[in-house]
């Protein structure tokens, strides 16, 4: 006997408002751990899944390793029931499984999907009938259907298939970007709107429904590839702008204006502009890296996105620009970069966070040290710092107290806890990168 839409609907709607559904997220990292207490608050059994064992040896035992969940957090799910394990048999007692790993680049900037293929193959021989399995990971138009689809179809031993619409006997799949932004304390999660896009009407119902939750809207669009594409637009609508502003702060800079002032003056305009600032470069997990998930699929169509390429060669570009104006500056103290001692303030990609990914600070620590320079970093989130971008870097932070030893200080990130009057009357020279200096005046300060 078949199982309609409609049954099947509302046999998950009943799970989810009886709070019976157990939910497994894969990924316990800045999107797949917050997501798992904000199942837990609704009063979810939730398992969270990670190849990590210190991860969920921390979790366990009522632990965090990111700054802005308190271990409180932690404490209150564990007793709603939140557990961690690195045992992927588990994956056979939930009723949904949500996927949030990484999608890093490969060292040639194409997309890298072996931390999602390595999880479905993982998760595929305990997928079960009426399961259903949401992908997050920020990842190109297709990816759901191209990669995803086939690899749980082929691994799974009992011969399920995508079920894409009321027919029995298979499991559903979804697709919904994750939307965190860390540091960002203005907007509630649950305020954040939900895009999902199913394989078939069915899944995307169900995802919907799930979401339906835990935020107060869900967006459903037609299919997963329209839901991946949403979440690049999203990004690389940032990029593109950001790689505006740090164009012409360039040109600003030679022409003696003050950018973050033009800046300031065009954002009081009703319509029409939002005010974007430029910086030393992109970091974080999604916007540097998603111009080039979309430019890589676009070939594929005998497309080139020559706009968005290009936005992506300027804030690339833009940790080279602040090398090259610190050699400036030390030049005119009659010092050079080779030898000289210099700190870098800030090593997370942007204020407040303890989140390393893509950071501009490690590319530009690296170009120092290749140009010859004694490198040191400050910052408050990163007691040591091991691998770098390309190098193994392997610091210690330094203490604010020792600004004085060095030829130069680097503001990369601008963090709310360091004094930055202190630092400027401290030190030899200060290269600002943030304009975090702004309203101190001081022959010290070279803002870029």
């Amino acid at each position: 006997m078949s199982v309609t839409s409609v049954d099947r609907t509302a046999e998950f709607r009943e799970r989810l408002q009886s709070r019976q559904a157990r939910i497994g997220i894969v990924g316990m990292g800045y999107v797949g751990l917050p997501l798992a207490l904000l199942f837990s608050e609704e009063r979810f059994r939730v398992t969270g899944f990670d190849i990590d064992a210190r991860k969920v040896d921390t979790l366990n035992g009522g632990g965090s390793y990111i700054v802005r969940i308190p271990s409180t957090e932690i404490g209150m799910a564990r007793q709603k029931g939140f557990a961690a394990t690195s045992d992927y048999s588990r994956i056979a007692q939930m009723d949904v499984v949500i996927i949030c790993v990484p999608t890093p680049l490969n060292e040639y900037h194409e997309p890298d999907l072996s931390y999602v293929t390595g999880t479905v193959k993982s998760l595929a021989p305990y997928v079960h009938e009426g399961q259903l399995i949401i992908l997050e990971s920020t990842t190109y138009p297709g990816t759901t259907e191209e990669v995803m689809v086939p690899l749980l179809e082929k691994g799974n031993p009992a011969g399920l298939k995508v079920a894409r619409d009321a027919s029995n006997g298979g499991f559903y799949v979804a697709f919904s970007p994750e939307r965190e932004d860390p540091g960002n304390d203005t907007v509630a999660r649950r305020d954040i709107p939900k895009v999902v896009g199913g394989c078939g009407p069915v899944a995307r119902d169900l995802a919907s429904a799930l979401y339906s939750t835990i935020f107060n809207r869900t967006v459903p669009v037609s299919s997963p590839a329209a839901a991946e594409m949403t979440k690049l637009l999203e990004n690389i609508y940032r990029c593109v702008n950001i790689a505006l502003v740090n164009e012409l702060k360039q040109l600003c800079m030679r022409m003696g204006i003050d950018p973050f002032e033009v800046i300031d003056a065009a954002k009081t305009k009703p319509f029409g502009f939002q005010a974007f600032y430029p910086g030393p470069g992109l970091g974080g997990h999604c916007i540097p890296i998603d111009p080039f998930y979309l430019s890589w699929k676009a070939k594929e169509f005998d497309f080139r996105t020559r706009f968005i390429e290009l936005a992506g060669e300027i804030n690339i570009g833009m940790p080279y620009f602040v090398v090259d104006n610190i050699v400036e500056a030390m030049s005119q103290q009659g010092k050079a970069l080779r030898g000289a001692r210099v700190l870098i303030l800030g090593m997370a990609y942007k204020r407040d966070i303890d989140d390393l990914r893509e950071s501009p600070s490690l590319t530009i620590i690296e170009l120092l040290q290749k140009r010859g320079a004694q490198v040191a970093y400050n910052d408050p989130f990163f007691p040591t710092v091991g691998q770098g971008r390309k190098y193994a870097l392997n610091m210690t932070s330094t203490p604010l107290e020792q600004i004085p030893e060095f030829d130069c200080v680097v503001i990369v990130t601008d963090h709310s806890q360091y004094d930055y009057p202190g630092i400027v009357a401290k030190a030899k020279l200060v290269v600002d990168t943030r304009n975090a200096t702004r309203g101190i005046e001081a022959t010290n300060i070279v803002r870029c």
